[in-house]
């Protein structure tokens, strides 16, 4: 039985965009990416099954192809595009913080950068990224809390003391 994958595309196009931002920067390479994801997933619409998994997931997998697709060695260490500042702080406050994060990811091993993008990007739970990724639930967790530590610890090393603390939740 087939169902239409796309019975909410304002949701799954803000959780695409926001997977494909963690792992090319924000801005108008993330835009191409997520669009060419949705034509492609426009385009083979008719082979999704949803008993063979969920819409976000078959969207993530093909997000991985567009991005392997597209991958351009820079497009991590890139300047991001920065939205208004929403809970006080200023903006250059809040663009020096994302290009530190950035910079930080960026420094990551690839496999640690995906982890990160699939949790905080498209926010899906472990035990969804250990089905994509072909990794046991526990063996996610435990995978991703290293990379956080890693990643912590990168940005601790490079972060000016007055700096704000940093959060790797995902922007509402």
């Amino acid at each position: 039985m087939n169902q239409d994958p796309f019975g909410a595309p304002e949701t799954l196009i803000s959780r695409i965009y926001a997977y494909v931002a963690y792992r090319v920067g924000e801005g108008p390479t993330a835009e191409d990416i997520t669009s060419d994801v949705f034509e492609r997933a426009l385009r083979y619409r008719h082979t999704f099954d949803g008993r063979r998994g969920d819409v976000l997931g078959w969207l993530v997998g093909i997000a991985r192809r567009c991005i392997h697709d597209a991958s351009h060695p820079d497009t991590l260490a890139s300047a991001a595009e920065v939205d208004e500042p929403s809970d006080g702080i200023d903006l250059e406050r809040q663009a020096i913080v994302r290009l530190d994060v950035r910079a930080g990811l960026a420094r990551l091993p690839e496999r640690d950068r995906e982890l990160i993008a699939l949790r905080y990007g498209a926010d899906l739970p472990a035990r969804r990224i250990g089905e994509l990724m072909g990794m046991k639930t526990n063996a996610v967790e435990v995978a991703l809390h290293r990379a956080l530590g890693q990643l912590r610890e990168l940005l601790s090393d490079q972060r000016m003391p007055e700096a704000e603390p940093i959060s790797l939740e995902p922007n509402p």
